[in-house]
């Protein structure tokens, strides 16, 4: 970016103009629109433009007092709206990762208010308040993790902050989860704009009026973008044009070259300056913030500022503060306070998750682009990260701000951030905050935990497997009507108005002719399955424990555990116990089963089965909840590293295959899975003291081919027994290291189909046929070539009225799209599914 183009941008040229031009997008609304907000574009064929804001100081640095000066503004908007009382009882949640800094800063305009802001980084020890998606970012899973687990459970109002409003989604996401745990009568929702479409507009007051709460909205600007025809036509042809050009402009060259020269060597100085950060201060809101906490950041402010004054080469003049992700608000208020002390030209501005294209232009909003190496040892592993109209901005020195935990040798390296600084700033400082950890709850005594949990069910009382084959840590719902058309199920679920596991769907009876392709799916696949349950129990019983425990996540893991332990019976000798316990996306595991197996044997011997991994998810849950228990009850040992058959998603060590194949125990529901439903967590049917629920359905036996998958299986251990040695030698000795390349894929599909929420991407043939059996499907995409495995699949789609997509460069097999936005009018008279 050079000295004139920078000139042409603060002369008046919309950092917006470039996309208007090239795309026809227009912004409609307040005067003040194109102010806050610039274009830009990244790949994506189902939204060819991305609002950038030019105020939040995330992508485009920003002097600090504006961008600290529009949240605080904000906030006091929100304390006029709701009186005095009400905003001294108030909380104020901000968003990960965009809008944590925002958020505190709203929270300091209310009067302070308590602050707390979500995080996508699991910290050890420190137990879930909640979670949720925000469904339309490129990294969606948000975890609350208060010091305080009270901060969540008051009265109050509780304020919600994000910088844009664009569908409503994240927010209803956050309601829906924290209104089942702590529910109350108000919510006020703040962003910097409301860009909703008219379409939009009324699902937020809808949901209000389901859940019988007030909710009130509070921006500094609102308006929509208006998209021509055929825009995403052509945002696709602009960023394959423009891609392959410079994004990380190297130091002797001007900038906007048409070759992109690739990283380049550090020339600049890079230095350390100790801020000596105040004991017992949080770095952020990650575990929450009080008001006295604030009091003393403010003490410590001007001290620290002057610290870094004099750690500043003579002469700086242009000086940027670079935060880092999440770590926001810090920086923010470092660089403020740094701006009312020196007279350098200082700005701020934050690394950040998300891919943009850069182009070089004064009328697009994105200038430059710096590619760095994820140095915080993230939860989903490693990745690329950036920082945005940086190089080439005329800075002559920039003050990196990170936290402890991610100044890591990555950080440090080659293609660490300050290398990528160095190459194109004269002069770098790295200052460090430590990372604030909570000190760890005491364990309740045993005195407060539930004296008595019943044994396990087993059959036939209690599903078709035989009493040794398998123990359920559940209470049995069999006489409860918990049955719901599908359609009414969808509705429910997607509108907030239910989570999936209060109910159950009616139990599919495939057709004569569907139950032949199960048939013909088991003789073709029994013996691919017998070796990929041969291997991973081979690598369970070498690396996990000589005599493993094995805890089945039912239902799905439940036929795979019972294999496993056939397997240990059938080449060692081994009775090995098994159990299957309940998990539930969004509420974790059962921790009454987990006292159960604590109470019985040693955490470090349980093993965790699952049959195959589709975008991590469930793995992820796991090990969260298993972190919450650690924390609640004082017991530690457990492992959250789950076995499965099948790991196309790239998301566990321990499996049997990463191909993503055709497991016939997907294909049907109860009757291949020893007549036993999906678990069920509802408050008025499970007490605090009680097993997750299920039933077991007596009336579907004439059905059952639970023994008969079972037995195709176990017949084919003699034949496979030699092939299982040496696929188990080969993946003990090979990089088994999760690459998470699923959950990668699924936020990509989730995005170029105009879904925005992750959790309506089922990815893999098994999680496939459960959208086709269980939810209402709007379509399915299949790679290109797709044999055998994709049968049934295509029978349901047929039957059910489902198109079917040939996608190119697919990585599973198929993937099964879960309508979007359903209502009953989603399908046509006849029970299909029609297009949007």
């Amino acid at each position: 970016m050079t000295e004139r183009a920078r000139a042409e941008g603060r002369a008046g040229v919309w950092s917006g103009s470039w996309v208007a031009e090239r795309l026809g997008v227009e912004l409609a609304g307040d005067d003040t629109l194109t102010d806050l907000l610039g274009l830009a574009l990244r790949r994506n064929p189902k939204r060819a433009h991305l609002l950038v804001s030019n105020v939040l100081g995330k992508h485009v640095p920003q002097s600090p007092s504006v961008v600290y000066g529009h949240g605080v503004a904000l906030g006091r908007r929100v304390r006029e709206l709701l009186g005095a009382e009400a905003a001294e009882r108030a909380v104020v949640l901000g968003y990960a990762e965009t809008a944590t800094g925002l958020g505190h800063s709203v929270a300091d305009g209310l009067g302070p208010a308590p602050y707390l802001h979500s995080t996508r980084r699991p910290v050890t020890g420190v137990a879930r308040a909640g979670g949720f998606e925000e469904s339309h970012s490129h990294a969606t899973s948000h975890l609350l993790l208060p010091e305080d687990p009270a901060l969540l459970a008051g009265d109050g109002p509780l304020v919600l902050v994000d910088d844009e409003f664009s569908t409503g989604n994240t927010v209803l996401n956050t309601v829906r989860a924290l209104h089942e745990r702590y529910p109350r009568k108000r919510y006020v929702v703040v962003a910097l704009v409301d860009m909703r479409s008219p379409a939009d507009a009324g699902r937020l007051e809808e949901f209000a009026r389901d859940i019988g709460a007030r909710v009130d909205l509070v921006t500094a600007a609102s308006g929509t973008v208006r998209l021509p025809e055929g825009v995403l036509e052509k945002g696709r042809d602009l960023v394959a044009r423009y891609e392959t050009r410079t994004a990380e402009p190297a130091p002797a060259r001007p900038s906007g070259s048409a070759a992109d020269p690739g990283p380049a060597r550090p020339s600049g100085s890079v230095g350390r300056v100790d801020l000596r950060w105040p004991g017992g201060v949080p770095d952020g809101g990650r575990h929450g913030f009080t008001a006295a906490q604030r009091d003393r950041l403010e003490s410590a402010l001007p001290g620290m500022a002057e610290r870094i004054v004099g750690a500043l080469p003579p002469g700086a003049r242009r000086v940027l503060v670079l935060g880092f992700e999440e770590l926001m608000y810090a920086p923010l208020r470092l660089a403020h306070t740094l701006e009312q002390i020196t007279d350098a030209d200082v700005r701020y501005s934050t690394t950040t998750r998300s891919p943009v294209l850069a182009v070089d232009d004064p009328g697009y909003a994105i200038r430059t682009r710096l590619v760095f190496s994820a140095h915080d040892d993230p939860a989903d592993g490693p990745g690329e990260r950036y920082a945005y109209n940086v190089a080439g901005a005329g800075f002559d020195a920039v003050v990196a701000v990170v936290d402890s935990a991610a100044d890591t040798s990555v950080l440090h390296g080659p293609d660490g951030l300050l290398a990528r600084l160095a190459a194109h700033v004269p002069h770098v400082l790295l200052a460090v905050v430590p990372s604030y950890v909570p000190e760890a709850p005491q364990a309740p005594q045993a005195s407060e935990r539930p004296s008595m949990l019943p044994e396990p069910l087993r059959g036939p009382d209690f599903s078709s497997y035989a009493p040794d084959e398998v123990g359920w840590l559940l209470q049995d719902l069999s006489d409860v009507t918990l049955e719901a058309p599908t359609e009414e199920r969808e509705e429910a679920i997607q509108s907030g108005g239910a989570h999936y596991a209060e109910s159950l769907p009616v139990e599919y009876q495939p057709s004569e002719q569907y139950q032949e392709l199960f048939h013909a799916a088991l003789a073709t696949s029994a013996t691919r399955l017998a070796r990929a349950v041969g291997a991973v129990t081979e690598i369970v019983l070498a690396e996990r424990s000589p005599r493993p425990v094995l805890v089945s996540l039912a239902r799905a893991g439940t036929p795979v555990g019972v294999l496993m332990r056939r397997w240990a019976q059938f080449r060692h000798g081994l009775d090995l116990p098994h159990y299957a316990v309940s998990i539930v996306r969004g509420r974790g595991i059962d921790a009454n089963a987990l006292r159960w197996l604590a109470d019985r044997h040693d955490p470090a011997d349980v093993v965790f089965v699952d049959g195959w991994t589709g975008k991590g998810a469930i793995t992820r849950e796991l090990a969260a909840a298993l972190g919450d228990f650690e924390v609640s009850d004082g017991v530690t040992g457990f492992d959250p590293e789950i076995a499965v058959l099948a790991d196309p998603g790239s998301c566990v060590r321990t499996y049997g295959t990463r191909d993503d194949f055709l497991i016939p125990s997907a294909c049907l529901n109860s009757t291949v899975s020893g007549l036993i439903s999906r678990t069920v967590l509802r408050a008025d049917l499970v007490g605090p003291h009680d097993f997750h629920g299920a039933k077991f359905y007596r009336e579907l036996a004439g059905a059952d081919l639970s023994p008969d998958f079972l037995d195709a299986v176990s017949a084919r251990f003699p034949d496979v027994a030699d092939t299982v040695d040496a696929q188990a030698k080969e993946l003990l000795s090979a990089d088994r290291t999760p690459t998470w390349e699923g959950w990668a894929a699924v936020e990509r599909i989730s995005e170029e189909y105009g879904i925005h929420d992750v959790n309506l991407v089922k990815p893999g043939v098994g999680e496939t046929t459960r959208v086709m059996l269980r939810r209402v499907p709007w379509k399915v995409l299949a790679r290109a070539g797709a044999g055998a495995d994709l049968d049934h699949v295509r029978l349901l789609a047929e039957q059910r009225g489902v198109p079917v997509e040939e996608v190119d460069d697919l990585p599973y097999t198929c993937v099964g799209l879960i309508h979007p936005k359903y209502t009953r009018g989603a399908t046509g008279a006849d029970g299909k599914a029609v297009t949007l």
